[in-house]
């Protein structure tokens, strides 16, 4: 093949990646901004808005941090209520739950059963705060995150405003989680949210994370909720949000409001790291929507491309010119949609990473992409085996 065949092959998924990126750049700018302080738009005695469902699994360290977060929520009394699931811990966890709850009556523990046969894992915990929550919207985060005393509040404005959303999606940020390599993962994780909101905005909904959304209850009873995927210990979040967009087209919204950014801990080690990412990679070949699967092939080509045009060019040196406007192409594009996403997550310094992940990222995206699709990994002290 001549160099010229050859280059322009090289050159096709970091071009076709390029263009998506500006329209998704696009999509991110006309996403509606809500008030970053909004007022609470809720009156005294409306009653339960948000069912906040928090599972939990040998969570006494990271806990009382959020517990503390919950109860100084800008939101009228009895605006809320709090459901934290234990999920089988072997910890304090519960403990930690009936001290809070004795202050804070918005609290409620709930156990998993722990009869033989019983289902276990994140999807069990919620479907079971389900059956008891009380109100029309139900709020998710994770026992490990952080939020905003307006995070709540930020909720009911965009709710006031667009009556017709059915599922929304909020910004979550990466906190240093102790590895050294926490600006990288913070890096890729906001490329990962701004990529989620900005194909809400654009009408392809995609991906969005657990630790920070919500949807209304009916609406997830008439998709029949986890139904159909409820064997998979991952997936809470986006299968759902696929098939309320699937039922529901036009419903789905994206929280723009730097007060409802949750914080979660980034992994604590490289392998942590691998093991969260196969953990989210075996879900996508259940994925029935097209969006998020043609999107996963198109960032994993465009990275495979860049990698294996260094090495071809090494063989023929006429390849070079072709390489190197392929690299030119993905990391501006990336750099170009991603400057607005890391400043509204108060983290524009990320940016100069751009260049040392991408350096890394084929590889590491292949890995986890092979590995999610052979299906095992562990999780919460649990191995799960192929699925």
């Amino acid at each position: 093949m001549s160099p010229i065949w050859l280059g322009g092959l090289l050159l096709l998924a970091p071009a076709l990646y390029a263009g998506l990126m500006l329209v998704l750049r696009r999509a991110w700018e006309q996403l509606p901004e809500i008030p970053a302080h909004p007022a609470p738009a809720v009156s005294p005695g409306q009653g339960l808005l948000f069912s906040v469902l928090v599972a939990a699994r040998n969570e006494t360290a990271a806990l009382p941090g959020l517990l503390s977060d919950l109860q100084k929520q800008r939101l009228p009394p009895g605006a809320f209520e709090v459901l934290i699931i234990d999920d089988h811990s072997i910890d304090a966890t519960a403990a930690v739950v009936e001290r809070a709850a004795a202050a804070f009556p918005a609290f409620r523990l709930l156990r998993l059963s722990e009869q033989p046969g019983q289902p276990t894992g994140k999807k069990a915990a919620l479907q079971a705060a389900l059956a008891v929550a009380r109100a029309p919207w139900v709020v998710c985060t994770d026992a490990d995150c952080r939020v905003s005393p307006d995070w709540l509040a930020s909720y009911a404005a965009l709710l006031s405003h667009d009556p017709e959303a059915r599922f929304i999606s909020g910004p979550v940020l990466l906190t240093p989680g102790g590895s050294g390599l926490d600006a990288l993962m913070g890096l890729e994780f906001a490329g990962l949210v701004g990529v989620g909101a900005a194909c809400i905005g654009a009408g392809a909904p995609t991906m969005c994370n657990g630790a920070n959304l919500a949807y209304r209850r009916d609406a997830f009873a008439a998709v029949q909720g986890f139904g159909g995927n409820d064997h998979l210990a991952s997936g809470d979040d986006e299968f759902l949000l696929h098939k309320l967009h699937r039922e529901f087209p036009g419903s789905i919204r994206f929280l723009k409001n730097p007060a409802a950014i949750v914080r979660t801990p980034a992994p604590p080690s490289l392998g942590a790291l691998l093991t969260q990412r196969v953990r989210w990679a075996s879900k996508w070949r259940h994925y029935e929507a097209a969006a998020p699967q043609q999107l996963a092939v198109l960032v994993l080509l465009a990275n495979v491309a860049l990698t294996a045009g260094l090495v071809l060019a090494l063989l023929n040196a006429a390849l070079w010119p072709w390489v190197g406007l392929g690299w030119a192409l993905k990391i501006g594009a990336d750099a170009w949609f991603l400057f607005p996403v890391l400043g509204f997550l108060g983290r524009q310094r990320w940016l100069g990473w751009v260049l040392l992940l991408q350096l890394g990222y084929a590889p590491y995206a292949l890995a986890t992409g092979l590995f999610g699709l052979r299906g095992g990994y562990q999780w919460k002290g649990r191995q799960l085996g192929r699925i």
